[in-house]
Order: C-alpha cells, then structure tokens, then sequence
C-alpha cells in the first residue's frame, strides 16, 4: 500500500502562501512609503513653488516703490534746488534793499529840505559825496536849503557852497540863482565817516 502524506503538502502550500502574504505585505509598504515620499516630494515642490511666486511678485512690488520713490526724491531735489535758488534771490533782494535805503532816504530827504521857489537841475553822488545843481529865485532860499539838509540829519554839517551866480532876469525883471552844493551823506544814528 501506498501512504500518501498530504498533511506535509498542505504544510509547503501554507508555508508558500504565509510567504506571498508576508511579501505581499511587504511590498504594500514599501508602495505605500514610496507614495507618501512621491505626495510630500509634490507638496513640498508645490509650496516651493507659491512661495517662489509670492517672492517674485514681492520683488515686482518692491522695484515698482524703488522706482516710485525714485521719482519723488528727484522731484524733492529739484524742489531743493527752486528752494536754494529762491532764497539766493530773496537774499540778494535783502542785501539789494539794504543797500538801497541809503539812497532812497538821501533823495527822500533833499526833496523835504526844498524850499519854495527853488528847484534842482543835476544831482550828482560819488561814494558820499552829494553834489547838487540847481536854481532859485532869491539867496535867502539857497540858505534855507542849505540848513534844511543839514537839520536832516542825513547830511554832515557844513555842507559846502561850491558856486552861486545871478543872473538877471529881463522878463519878468528879476533875478535868478544859480548854485552848486556839496555835501556828505550819512545815515542818521551812525558814525560820521571822516
């Protein structure tokens, strides 16, 4: 009789099946690691990739302020360089008016010290020397003249009588003075100049 040991069968199918089960689990796992590195790999490219996209339109934006703030700063220099300009000018215009209350006051004052009946025909100034032309009808008016510039106190006293010349007058009968004054100017309150 023939024995036929199927149990020892059944043992190699179990052990070939417990086998294709374990590499079956096996190679699940390693498919289901190789699939979670593949999806982080992937996610983790794609969150490089937005925040590559949120770098660059950052840097977009801030060449857009660069060139926006450039633009202003060359409009705040060329204000600078109005605002230098204008006040060179309102300096000068200062230092201009300064410089010109002498003379103002000076022809202010021999227009006040003119008596009636006199009249000026040149008015000549060299530093602060004044020398004055001019005609009257009588001497007593050229005296007047002469102690109103004085009494200005623009004038230094002893303002010189360089000429005085009459003529006679053959209508209406009368007589007319010529003269020539010469005096120094000053400003009142300063320093008589030697």
């Amino acid at each position: 009789m023939i024995r036929v040991n199927l149990l020892a069968v059944e043992r190699k199918v179990a052990k070939r099946a417990a086998t294709f089960e374990t590499g079956q689990k096996i190679t699940v796992a390693c498919s289901a690691v190789l699939i979670v590195a593949a999806l982080f790999v992937g996610w983790r490219y794609w969150a490089l990739q937005q925040e590559s996209k949120q770098l660059d339109a950052g840097i977009a934006d801030a060449r857009q302020e660069t060139a926006r703030l450039r633009t202003i700063l060359q409009q705040v220099q060329a204000f600078e360089q109005q605002k230098a300009q204008l006040q060179e000018r309102v300096t000068l215009i200062e230092q201009l008016r300064k410089s010109q209350s002498g003379p103002v006051h000076m022809l202010d004052q021999i227009s006040r010290a003119l008596p009636p009946m006199l009249w000026l025909t040149q008015l000549k100034q060299t530093d602060d020397a004044v020398v004055i032309d001019g005609r009257c009808t009588a001497l007593t008016g050229l005296s007047d003249f002469v102690a109103n510039l004085e009494a200005s106190g623009y004038f230094r006293k002893s303002i010189e009588i360089v000429s005085s010349q009459t003529e006679a007058l053959p209508a209406p009968p009368g007589e007319l003075v010529r003269f020539s004054i010469k005096a120094q100017f000053q400003q009142p309150g300063g320093a008589p100049k030697p």
